[in-house]
C-alpha cells in the first residue's frame, strides 16, 4: 500500500497524530488538516488517494464537506472514511448518504482503522475483467471505468461501478444484501447491510437520466435484482 497519499481532517491533535503514525507505518504519505478550509487547500495542491474525515469539525462539518467533495468532478471518486463519536444507525446512514464510503465510530483501534482503509482502497479498483460488458443498452468498460448509455457518459462512484458490474454480469437474479456485500465489498470487510441500500440509491440516482434506474428492482424480503424487463408499478 505504498505511494498512497491520505489527507486526515481531524481537529483533535491526539487522534490526528494516532492516525498519522499508523498510516506512516503502512507506507502512506499523510497530509493533515484541522478543518475543511485547510483540507480544501491541501486537495487543491494534491488530489489524495484517500480522505479520513472527522464529522465534528469547526465551521463546515464533515458531513457537509463530504457532500461538497462528491459534488465536484475532481474529487467525487476519492474514497472517504468518516470518523465520529455518533453511533446510532441514523447517524451512520446519514454519514454514508453524505458520500462517505465507510464509517468508523470513536473510539477505534488502529487495527480496525487499517483494516477499513485497506478494504476501502481495494474497492477503489474493482477486480473485474477487461472486456466491455453490454446489457440492456448500457456499456460498461472496466479498463477505462466508463459507463455509457445511448452514447452518453454516466458518472458513478467506485463502489457503484463495481456494484453495476456485478449486476450486469449476474442479471435477472435476486441477490440478498449479504450476497452483494460478499461479492462487491468482499467477505472480509466490516460493512453493515444498510450500506448496500445507500449505494443502491446512489446508483439509481446516477442512472435516472437514462431511465436505467427502473431496472434495479427491490424484491421485498429478498434483496435486489437487475432486470431487462422491470415490473410495472401501479
Amino acid at each position: 500500500m505504498s505511494n498512497i497519499t491520505t489527507i486526515v481532517v481531524e481537529d483533535e491533535p491526539a487522534i490526528s497524530e494516532l492516525i498519522a503514525v499508523n498510516l506512516n507505518y503502512i507506507g502512506h504519505k499523510v497530509l493533515r488538516a484541522s478543518d475543511t478550509i485547510q483540507a480544501e487547500n491541501l486537495i487543491k495542491n494534491r488530489l489524495p488517494d484517500l480522505i479520513i474525515l472527522d464529522w465534528m469539525l469547526p465551521g463546515t462539518n464533515g458531513s457537509q464537506f463530504a457532500k461538497h467533495l462528491r459534488s465536484s468532478d475532481r474529487t467525487n471518486k476519492v474514497p472517504i472514511i468518516m470518523l465520529t463519536a455518533k453511533s446510532s444507525e441514523e447517524d451512520k446512514v446519514e454519514g454514508l448518504e453524505s458520500g462517505a464510503d465507510d464509517y468508523i465510530t470513536k473510539p477505534f483501534s488502529p487495527r480496525e482503522l487499517i483494516a477499513r482503509i485497506r478494504a476501502v482502497l481495494r474497492r477503489r479498483t474493482p477486480h473485474v475483467t477487461d472486456e466491455t460488458i453490454s446489457f440492456n443498452g448500457i456499456n460498461l468498460e472496466p479498463t477505462t471505468r466508463k459507463v455509457i448509455s445511448d452514447g452518453k457518459l454516466i458518472y458513478i462512484g467506485t463502489t457503484e461501478f463495481k456494484l453495476l458490474h456485478f449486476f450486469m454480469t449476474h442479471a435477472e437474479r435476486v441477490h440478498s444484501r449479504a450476497q452483494l456485500l460478499d461479492n462487491v465489498w468482499g467477505d472480509h470487510v466490516f460493512v453493515e447491510e444498510r450500506t448496500v441500500d445507500v449505494h443502491i440509491r446512489r446508483l439509481r440516482k446516477a442512472l435516472i437520466p437514462t431511465s436505467q434506474h427502473l431496472h434495479i428492482e427491490t424484491i421485498r424480503g429478498s434483496g435486489y435484482r437487475y432486470t431487462a424487463k422491470p415490473e410495472k408499478r401501479t
